[in-house]
């Protein structure tokens, strides 16, 4: 059987069919534009992310997601002002995705927007190119009235990896909005320093468990042996989430020294969680805690069994 390959045609071809007189009609055109996957593509998109149909509009900001650069950012910035929701949000989505830190130039002139969904839109975008320029305004942000603004700002800083910006995100996880918390204590998540272990065994205290399971899952990261207190006491936690992340923690911490209080917990009728304590149990491979594992070789769940039996066999081979 043989294979047969579309061969796509001249991209000037291709962009003729944005001339149609049927939106239809233009919409085939970006779809064929996009699927060429030809930078050549780029300026046809960018021409019709201005087309007088909503339609077509958000179809190119669609397409717009399978390419990169400057000029791919220009288009979808432009179209953060759309005054169709659709247009704006596809826009948005695609500045996500861009990857080419050159693409930030049309993005930073609008990280002091006045306009809220212009503002986050821009944060979310400039994000994963880490251009340093953005952390400035991105700590200015993090004052801003919209908490959706607060958690973009967030999550620019974080993925900076700055060791000077640990007092800013450490702010952050003082504030009231619980999403804009639990980004903070997750952005904790690229230092070892003091400052940042010290916020985390702090936000294992929060009052909202999504915060205090960040700051577990974090630990695994960021933390040293200074946090196993902090982490065994949350072994108690009234959320198993946060236990289930305090138990992983423990184990990449090779805290052997919990391993007594992690045993109990295959008791807990939470599947999840007896998987994961099994794990971490046959991590640590103290023999004492053979008793805990026992009586699950053959659990209901399959992979609980399946960690059950692979926990023993550590413990057996250690």
């Amino acid at each position: 059987m043989s294979l047969i390959f579309e061969e796509f045609d001249d991209i000037a071809d291709l962009a003729e069919g944005l001339d149609d007189p049927s939106p239809g009609g233009r919409i085939m055109a970006v779809i064929e534009l996009a699927d060429s996957a030809d930078p050549a593509a780029i300026p046809y998109l960018a021409r019709a992310i201005k087309d007088d149909d909503a339609g077509v509009r958000k179809q190119a900001a669609q397409a717009l997601t399978d390419f990169d650069g400057p000029d791919t950012a220009a288009a979808l910035v432009g179209a953060l002002g759309d005054v169709e929701a659709a247009v704006r949000d596809a826009a948005a989505i695609s500045l996500t995705e861009l990857k080419d830190p050159a693409a930030g130039d049309s993005i930073l002139p609008l990280l002091d927007s006045s306009d809220d969904y212009t503002l986050m839109a821009c944060l979310a975008g400039i994000k994963e190119l880490r251009r340093p320029e953005a952390r400035v305004p991105a700590t200015q942000a993090l004052t801003h009235a919209n908490p959706s603004v607060r958690v973009q700002a967030v999550g620019v800083i974080g993925w900076l990896q700055n060791e000077d910006s640990l007092t800013d995100l450490k702010s952050a996880t003082a504030d009231p909005e619980t999403a804009v918390r639990k980004a903070a204590v997750l952005a904790l998540g690229f230092s070892k320093a003091e400052t940042a272990q010290c916020t985390l065994m702090a936000a294992l205290t929060d009052p909202d468990w999504q915060v205090r399971e960040a700051a577990a899952e974090t630990l695994s990261k960021s933390g040293g042996p200074a946090c196993i207190p902090a982490l065994r006491r949350v072994l108690e936690d009234d959320f198993w989430q946060v236990r289930l992340k305090a138990v992983r923690s423990l184990g990449r911490l090779d805290a052997k020294e919990t391993a007594v209080e992690i045993g109990p917990m295959m008791s807990l009728p939470i599947p999840n969680l007896r998987k994961e304590c099994a794990a971490v149990l046959g991590e640590l491979a103290v023999p004492d805690t053979r008793q805990f594992l026992l009586p699950y070789v053959d659990d209901a769940d399959p992979d609980v069994r399946k960690n059950v039996r692979w926990a023993l066999e550590k413990m057996a081979a250690a």
